[in-house]
């Protein structure tokens, strides 16, 4: 990008820079020595120069891999070359800016002393398919020093027919660095990540009116007595309508996990861990009359022995068919729990505690539920009111 200034490309200068796009600041002693600086804190050191064949803009290196000095000296070797019509970088000068671990080599220690160690099975699964087959495909055989942002956002593009994997790539690229700086892989601040503008999150929304939590308790009803669905598929699906768990939450519940006395969940590996979980009375009776297969230690028994049900998601298609729900997905019980506390007046911290949230911005997705909360609630009242004064 065209630069906006020049100054004397130093050291101090480069870390001092701030900017909200990408912008080239250019060397006001060597002319064609620039430095762009990124948003994300990603600083690249740059020289152009017009030759033979025209105008020619290298990248001569990172700031953190290269000092500014260092960088003006290959620079000025650069343009020279530029202008007298030679490879503007020599195989020995390529073969050291390529010097260092790979991509590749980052990957492999990320998975292993991260992924492996610090991830819970669901998510490790996710983050090696991103990891081998979108990053280390691409990318793997860059030195970790030598990729541009220019690659990131290739690779970005590359994915935009699946916007939300290509922002969990980037997203997961971007924390491998972060992580290669604390592990002395790479110097500090060479994060190529940080001018990618993530593609906009279109979260899809659906909550259950009450006709059709109504149509979805008689489907239910019929399914436990007439079939259609497990026993323990209908279990599972009422009691993820009655306490707003997830899916996984419900279905690897144990039974030393139910505390009916105390009325409460006790669930030790929940996403974002160990945490309490309200147990309404209806929830409880519903626990209460379930019968329990000896040796099994699962509230919701698998058919192998031993083990619990790991999957109802055939069973829910089936069931919301015959509800005519055909859009509904079986997250969307949790996000109508949340519509529906709302609607009774309950306010988003608490909804967060009851949803386990354990950030805010998690529940405010909500909000907009509990503006809606609000003006109902102020027509109901002002209608009330105008009956007696109008």
């Amino acid at each position: 990008m065209r630069g906006t200034r020049r100054r004397t490309i130093s050291n101090r200068m480069v870390a001092a820079l701030e900017v909200e796009r990408d912008t080239v600041f250019w060397d006001r002693e060597l002319k064609g020595f620039g430095v762009r600086a990124y948003p994300g804190g990603g600083r690249v050191y740059v020289a152009q120069a017009r030759g033979p064949k025209g105008p020619r803009r290298v990248t001569v290196g990172r700031h953190g891999v290269l000092n500014a000095e260092e960088a003006k000296r290959r620079a000025a070797l650069i343009i020279a070359r530029v202008k007298a019509g030679e490879d503007p970088a020599p195989e020995p000068l390529a073969a050291k800016l390529a010097q260092g671990p790979t991509v590749a080599d980052l990957a492999a220690r990320y998975l292993e002393e991260h992924v492996a160690v610090r991830c819970k099975p669901k998510t490790a699964r996710t983050t090696r398919s991103v990891v081998n087959r979108h990053i280390v495909s691409r990318l793997g055989g860059l030195a970790l020093a030598a990729v541009e942002p220019r690659d990131v956002l290739d690779l970005h593009h590359a994915l935009s027919d699946r916007p939300a994997m290509a922002n969990m790539t980037v997203a997961t690229l971007s924390h491998m660095y972060r992580l290669a700086e604390s592990w002395g892989m790479v110097a500090d601040g060479v994060n190529p990540c940080g001018s990618v503008t993530r593609y906009p999150s279109n979260r899809r929304e659906r909550f259950l009116t009450d006709a059709e939590f109504e149509k979805l308790g008689r489907v239910l009803d019929e399914a436990a007595t007439s079939g259609g669905a497990s026993a323990g598929a209908v279990t599972a699906i009422r009691l993820l309508m009655l306490t707003g768990c997830r899916k996984n939450e419900i279905l690897s519940l144990r039974w030393r996990d139910v505390d009916l006395d105390a009325g409460e969940l006790a669930l030790a590996d929940a996403k974002t861990g160990p945490r309490a979980v309200p147990l309404p009375p209806s929830a409880a009776r519903l626990l209460a009359a379930l019968p329990r297969k000896p040796g099994n230690p699962w509230v919701i028994p698998g058919h192998k022995p031993g083990r619990h049900m790991t999957d109802i998601d055939d069973a829910w298609q089936t069931l919301r068919e015959r509800a005519g729900l055909k859009d509904v997905r079986l997250h969307d019980l949790r996000h109508s729990y949340a519509s529906r506390a709302l609607a009774l007046g309950e306010s988003l911290p608490m909804i967060g505690k009851l949803l386990g949230h354990s950030q805010v911005e998690t529940t405010a997705r909500y909000a907009h539920l509990a503006r809606e909360s609000v003006h109902e609630a102020a027509a109901r009242i002002a209608d009330s009111i105008a009956a007696d004064v109008l």
